[in-house]
């Protein structure tokens, strides 16, 4: 048996990033453009054969040349001359060999950067849990060798394929590189990265978790929020699911200002004895940072009274309390959202066209010989979503085409045999339509007119209900508890409109409100329960728990009913 022909220890081959080829100090030409994605493609099979059909698959893809296996071998001759420039032109190659099974071009793992780097990671991640300071350095060193995206210039789909792979291992050495160094107490030199990162690999939650992790432990709660709810929008408007329990359950600890996300000592401080949560009577930088956003700074809830326990949310059992929430109309109100809007029939004022605007209108038909009257017919109906409209504007459109293809058979003098159709086709089109143009913009649309006076007057006698209900809360909030004001799972006598005490009601009957879904109806509660409970409806915004935009669009029936605090025997 021969001897497995070895690599010059001179020459480097590089794919993290543009293809290169080293001897020594000086980079070689590689020739054409099909000879480098020949290259390429026998480096990321690297001392394995490769079949000639597999190379032509590879390098041309759809559009494969006629002969093929000859051009690869002609391609395969320019690397060995390139590449082992010394060889007698009829002795067989050293690097590049033809085996039954194809080609193959041997060369050791230290010569080629994609397996250094796969070497170096493992190296790193087998000494992280003795020596943490050491691998992450490794893992930087390992990361340094990628210069661009893998095989930058070289198209179709195995080079794509073959970078996807490569960007997945390089993603997650990243995270855990990161990870040691926030360890390390890193967090504010890696928030700049970590931003950069998410940016460039969106769907990976590891990275938003660390990001996240690291905004906290700079102080910067409030940022750390928004970008969970960045990364909630993303993964909602992308694949319509939530974000991940972890990510969902660090959202949870941040709001809380868990003691336990605290950034960790410096690497070169001595290890400490006691546990890393500080004592109730020492708040940590973060829970500082939180203070202004809860309403019992969380220095004085001690941390055994805020516990972490991670449950799935699909696994908490609701209370079974039967719950027949009351209906509510919302007073028309620019400021509402069309979601609530939709809750129920809202009349909304009826304004008649101005005069300037229905000349021009009436003015379309004549001037545009009855063409223009389907298109004005199609706007109201598309607009009032009225299927006569619909109809009426097919009417016009058939009418408009009978007239015109009749005056294309006129004859020089305009005559023509079909004079009647043409004529009663151009007064239905003109006169016609300026009559239903003025009747269509003279009388209310059908919808809004739709609205019969006494749910008009239900709705304003709800919201004079309401606005008693809040003058109650206000004044006697003893009373208002009493008369179980916003508690609308409970059965009870007095009638508030309909209003929704965020202070008491449980998190199914926030999750009946619109907008608010069962997990910021489940979050709500625990940050009420955690950091105490809400001077307002505002305080949802404040604290991150809902959009603005939910929040004012929900303004006519929340309401923060004050709880009641035990006065202390004497």
């Amino acid at each position: 048996m021969a001897d497995k022909p070895v690599t010059a220890p001179s020459l480097r081959f590089e794919i993290l990033g543009r293809l290169r080829v080293w001897r020594d100090d000086e980079e070689l030409d590689l020739g054409p453009a099909k000879q480098r994605a020949v290259l390429g493609v026998l480096l990321l099979n690297a001392n394995r054969p490769v079949s000639t059909d597999a190379i032509v698959d590879a390098v041309w893809g759809d559009d494969p040349p006629d002969n093929g296996a000859n051009v690869v071998q002609k391609y395969v001759a320019g690397l060995r001359r390139v590449l082992e420039p010394d060889r007698s032109p009829r002795s067989p190659g050293r690097l590049i060999t033809l085996t039954p099974a194809g080609y193959a071009l041997h060369v050791p793992p230290e010569d080629l950067d994609a397996e250094a780097f796969q070497r170096d990671v493992r190296r790193a991640l087998a000494v992280r849990g003795d020596d943490p300071a050491q691998a992450a350095v490794m893992l930087r060193a390992a990361l340094a060798m990628w210069r661009d995206t893998v095989l930058a210039g070289l198209t179709g789909p195995v080079f794509d394929a073959a970078r996807e792979r490569y960007a997945e291992e390089r993603a997650a050495a990243l995270e855990a590189c990161i990870e040691i160094e926030l360890d390390q107490g890193r967090h504010a030199e890696l928030v700049p990265e970590l931003i950069r990162l998410v940016a460039d690999f969106p769907l990976r939650e590891q990275l938003r978790y660390l990001l996240m992790l690291a905004l906290y432990r700079c102080g910067r709660q409030a940022e750390a929020l928004a970008a969970y709810r960045d990364a909630r929008e993303f993964f909602i408007d992308e694949f319509g699911v939530e974000p991940g329990d972890r990510l969902q359950q660090l959202h949870l600890r941040i709001l809380r200002a868990d003691p336990a996300l605290a950034a960790p000592a410096a690497a070169d401080a001595p290890p400490a004895s006691a546990p890393s949560a500080p004592p109730a009577s020492a708040p940590s930088a973060a829970q500082a940072h939180a203070a202004p956003f809860a309403q019992i700074p969380p220095a004085q809830i001690p941390p055994a009274q805020v516990p972490f326990v991670q449950i799935p949310y699909a696994q908490v059992p609701y209370a079974q309390v039967p719950y027949a929430p009351v209906p509510f109309a919302p007073y028309p109100s620019a400021s509402l959202s069309p979601f609530v809007l939709a809750a129920g029939p809202t009349p909304y004022p009826y304004r008649r066209t101005p005069l300037w605007k229905r000349l021009i209108l009436l003015a379309i038909p004549p001037l545009t010989f009855g063409t223009g009257t389907c298109a004005l017919v199609a706007y109201y109906a598309g607009r009032r979503r009225s299927r006569f409209l619909w109809l009426a504007a097919t009417g016009y459109l058939l009418l408009s085409i009978t007239f015109w293809a009749i005056m294309g058979t006129a004859d020089e003098e305009g005559n023509t045999p079909y004079g009647v159709p043409a004529a009663i086709s151009f007064i239905a089109t003109v006169f016609g339509g300026m009559v239903h143009l003025a009747l269509l913009t003279d009388a209310p649309a059908p919808e809004v007119a739709a609205v019969p006076p006494p749910a008009v007057v239900e709705m304003i006698e709800r919201r004079a209900r309401r606005e008693q209900a809040r003058v109650l809360v206000g004044r006697h909030p003893d009373v208002a508890r009493e008369l179980r004001i916003g508690r609308p799972d409970l059965p009870r006598t007095f009638d508030d409109g309909g209003l929704v005490d965020l202070n008491a009601v449980p998190e199914h009957v926030l999750a009946g409100l619109p907008g608010v879904d069962p997990y910021h109806a489940k979050l709500i509660v625990t940050v009420r329960e955690t950091q105490g409970p809400f001077a307002s409806p505002e305080d949802l915004i404040i604290r991150g728990l809902l959009p603005a935009t939910v929040v004012r669009a929900l303004a006519e029936v929340l309401v923060a009913v004050p709880v009641s605090t035990p006065v202390p025997e004497p």
